[in-house]
């Protein structure tokens, strides 16, 4: 007979039941072989001390100790439930404290009782039933718990299976993304080792033809030295000879008829150094941000290049990337931005025509591009401005006035996003006011703190330090955008909303014009 704790060791701890087929694991703990392989398709991890178990280690033999004894164990135990129907199969039927015949079932406790149990103390106030009767209720909640209970262990099952797809899947994502950085990563550093070996070699053949240069120049020198010494030495012998005619004899051998004045001519006055100072200029002393800024031609993608769309009281630059206000004597007389009076930044006569009409009214004003113009600034509904394509409108859109952005202050981008991932950059300076974002979904300065508004809703940030420059991603699949402080190319904060409308156009607000001469906002180009 196996004793109570012989049986504990032959337990599996997940099925609760003695050992099927068991296996060990090298943590020491052994489980049945189909629980431990079903645990481990969920978590590499043992069941009982959480160790990981590596992906070599799922495939173990049998233990066959522990077979050989769960099996005795399963044996035991039949002969003991054997044994125990034939002892006590009429005594079961009897009440264990009053000796009486279990005739009842209390609801309350959930236990059979007698008739002298239900007059007693400790059932005082429960609910009896008689025992068939209990058993015909009892058994049908456990059928109908039954069928519930394989309905909720289908739906596990399903869940299960799709957690798992999602960890197969994040797997095989994090492969691919790892794959891609490695090859982006690549074809930069294939870009810098391509550059390095140019500039080298820029610099090896700068150094061949200054040293060939001061190499023909040294030989010149040493063959003047060689030249010299043998002169000196042969004059000093000439000096030495004190007989007249032998002395002239020697000085005829040694000037091949030259006077001394030509013979003794300084020949260092003919030879000069040549000072070769190797310079790469400014791959030199600024290598780095020379190399920088070529690779901003071979880095794909880039960041977008946004066009900035015009409004009433804003203008834009020739080239559409920093938005400006406009003079408050435009915005009082029509026809000073785009007519006869000549703006702060080149808008004047002759740009649309000679002569320039602004009208505020209906959705049925037409403009037109000849002697004389005509501009209609209404509802959505006006035609002609720039032609077919363009959009230059004054209106008024109740869901910026009620998340507080300004109405006259404000403008969008020609491009309109839809689907895919977007990023572009936005310097703002010193400004004491701005918005950057997506509509109804941007980041505020005010001068004091940082603002997250998502419609409805506001989050204070925190700066380290105050950005210059500003940049925004976008991703039009899970609708998030997120904000980076782009001098440090440093997260700043992610916000996601189902209520973003697609597509949608970059949005700038520049808020108060107090200083917008000095500071305005301008779209990143690289």
């Amino acid at each position: 007979m196996a004793s109570a704790s012989y049986m504990e060791d032959l337990t599996c701890s997940i099925c609760l039941t003695i050992f099927t087929d068991p296996v060990s694991l090298l943590c020491g703990h052994s489980f049945c072989r189909e629980c431990i392989t079903n645990s481990l398709s969920i978590k590499d991890q043992c069941p009982q001390c959480r160790t990981t178990v590596p992906k070599e280690e799922k495939y173990l033999p049998t233990s066959h100790i522990l077979k050989s004894l769960a099996d005795k164990a399963k044996e035991a135990e039949k002969i003991k439930r054997e044994q125990g129907d034939e002892t006590t199969g009429v005594s079961e039927s009897l009440c264990p404290e009053h000796e009486e015949k279990l005739k009842l079932f209390c609801e309350t406790d959930q236990q059979l009782a007698c008739v002298i149990c239900r007059d007693g103390e400790r059932h005082d106030g429960h609910k009896f039933k008689p025992i068939r009767e209990a058993a015909t209720s009892l058994r049908r909640e456990l059928e109908k718990g039954m069928e519930h209970l394989s309905d909720d262990i289908e739906a596990i099952e399903s869940l299960a299976n799709t957690q798992r797809e999602e960890i197969t899947k994040t797997h095989v994502m994090s492969q691919q993304l790892m794959t891609q950085i490695s090859t982006q990563f690549e074809e930069m550093h294939q870009f810098l080792r391509q550059r390095e070996e140019e500039i080298k070699n820029e610099l090896k053949e700068k150094k061949t033809e200054a040293v060939e240069e001061m190499t023909e120049k040294f030989k010149a020198m040493d063959l003047a030295l060689s030249e010299s010494r043998e002169l000196q030495v042969k004059g000093t012998a000439t000096l030495e000879i004190c007989d007249s005619v032998k002395f002239l004899q020697s000085w005829t051998e040694v000037n091949n008829m030259l006077t001394p004045e030509c013979l003794f001519r300084p020949r260092a006055n003919d030879l000069q150094v040549v000072h070769t100072s190797l310079s790469l200029g400014p791959y030199e002393s600024h290598l780095q941000f020379f190399v920088w800024k070529e690779m901003l031609q071979v880095v794909k993608p880039r960041a977008e290049l946004l066009s900035l769309r015009k409004n009433t009281d804003v203008t834009v630059s020739d080239d559409r990337r920093s938005l400006l206000c406009a003079p408050k004597s435009s915005q009082s007389q029509s026809g000073s931005l785009f007519g006869q009076t000549t703006g702060p930044y080149g808008f004047g006569s002759g740009i649309f025509g000679s002569s320039s009409t602004f009208g505020f009214g209906s959705a049925q004003d037409t403009g037109t591009f000849g002697s004389s113009s005509t501009f209609g600034f209404g509802s959505t509904q006006d035609k002609g401005l720039f032609g077919s394509g363009s959009n230059f409108m004054a209106h008024e859109d109740s869901s910026f006035v009620k998340m507080g952005a300004m109405k006259t202050n404000h403008a969008f981008s020609f491009n309109e996003f839809s689907s895919g991932k977007h990023y572009w950059e936005t310097e703002v300076g010193l400004r004491n006011y701005w918005e950057l974002g997506v509509k109804g979904h941007f980041l505020k300065y005010d001068g004091q703190k940082y603002v997250i508004s998502n419609q409805s809703s506001l989050t204070e940030l925190t700066f380290t330090d105050r950005p210059r420059k500003i940049g925004i991603y976008l991703n039009c699949s899970s609708k998030e955008l997120s904000f980076y402080d782009a001098d440090k190319m440093k997260h700043v904060h992610t916000l996601s909303s189902s209520l973003m409308s697609l597509p949608v156009s970059a949005y700038f607000n520049i808020g108060p014009s107090e200083d917008i001469h000095r500071n305005p906002l301008t779209v990143c180009w690289y």
